[in-house]
């Protein structure tokens, strides 16, 4: 069977259309994972969901497609968003946005992101152009509306996405202000890696008679070796240790090994992060053996970041 095949089988029997499930096929997906199995349908029968499942376990595409779906089903009757997901951070906004912009290709849905650090008037260019989908983040939402440049009357399918994090960075009134936005009517998804006593404080009030599922990480068979995520950002060479910065804040790795080209550059870098809170140490061929031993001692007993 090919692999074509096995994802039209696999997706449509969730209640995807071929079409969707034909462009997710191109893009390399052939069986959909445990959350997208669970999630999918609910969100397609119109449910309120409250889902516990980690990074990386694809709950993109399980909020994403059935979204996609439904706005492609249903009558376009406004030119503000009718899809909006709330995320923590520019990176996942960015990384959310560009995901259905994929899956959308060849439905005529529009997705936008919202988020801090970008222009705020090509922003609101977008916005004014008409856009199904809204992917943002909290403080960036809240600017949009108190300009009146964006309106969320005509949300019909929202997600919290990484909702524990968004909480644990300070966002628990901005989440509120931003739902009390949002028409009651509308259907509801709660994604979280975690299920904190707050986190299901925020489903009691605003989410109506959800489903909650709760999808395992993955487990590693023993002698297998575990799957490693691999991104790639894109910045200018100035820009480089300004978002590795931010890439250590969201990402907040117990330790983590950073390679540069030169040694200078590496002793360079070990200093702006050390002087911007962390605890690096420079390792290269330009120090002692016992130079180099006693940063790896220090590194294992994890009395350094980077």
């Amino acid at each position: 069977m090919t692999s074509n095949v096995k994802a039209l089988t696999g997706f449509t029997s969730l209640g995807l259309s071929a079409s969707l499930a034909d462009t997710i096929s191109a893009l390399g997906y052939e069986e959909p994972t445990p959350v997208q199995r669970e999630a999918i349908p609910l969100i397609l029968l119109g449910r309120d969901l409250l889902a516990e499942a980690s990074t990386g376990t694809g709950k993109t595409a399980a909020f994403a497609l059935p979204m996609i779906q439904r706005l492609v089903e249903e009558e376009a009757g406004s030119r503000q968003p009718r899809g909006f997901v709330l995320v923590p951070t520019r990176e996942l906004a960015m990384q959310v946005s560009e995901a259905i912009h994929k899956y959308a290709r060849g439905t005529g849905i529009h997705v936008v992101p919202l988020y801090g650090g970008a222009s705020m008037q090509q922003q609101i260019r977008s916005l004014s152009r008409g856009a199904d989908i809204a992917v943002a983040t909290p403080g960036r939402t809240l600017d949009h509306l108190r300009r009146r440049r964006l309106t969320l009357d005509a949300v019909r399918l929202l997600v919290l996405d990484e909702a524990d994090e968004m909480l644990d960075m300070g966002f628990a009134e901005d989440i509120e202000a931003i739902l009390e936005a949002i028409a009651s009517t509308r259907q509801a998804t709660l994604f979280s890696a975690t299920m904190p006593a707050r986190i299901v404080s925020i489903a009691k009030r605003h989410l109506s008679d959800p489903v909650r599922i709760t999808i395992a990480g993955e487990k590693t068979t023993a002698g297998k070796i575990p799957r490693v995520r691999q991104v790639a950002y894109i910045v200018r060479r100035a820009q480089k240790a300004a978002a590795l910065d931010r890439i250590l804040d969201v990402e907040q790795p117990v330790s983590a090994i950073v390679f540069c080209r030169t040694r200078l550059e590496v002793d360079s870098l070990a200093e702006t992060l050390n002087a911007h809170g962390y605890r690096a140490e420079a390792l290269h061929g330009g120090m002692q053996q016992r130079q180099r031993d006693a940063v790896m001692n220090r590194v294992r007993a994890a009395k350094t970041d980077s």
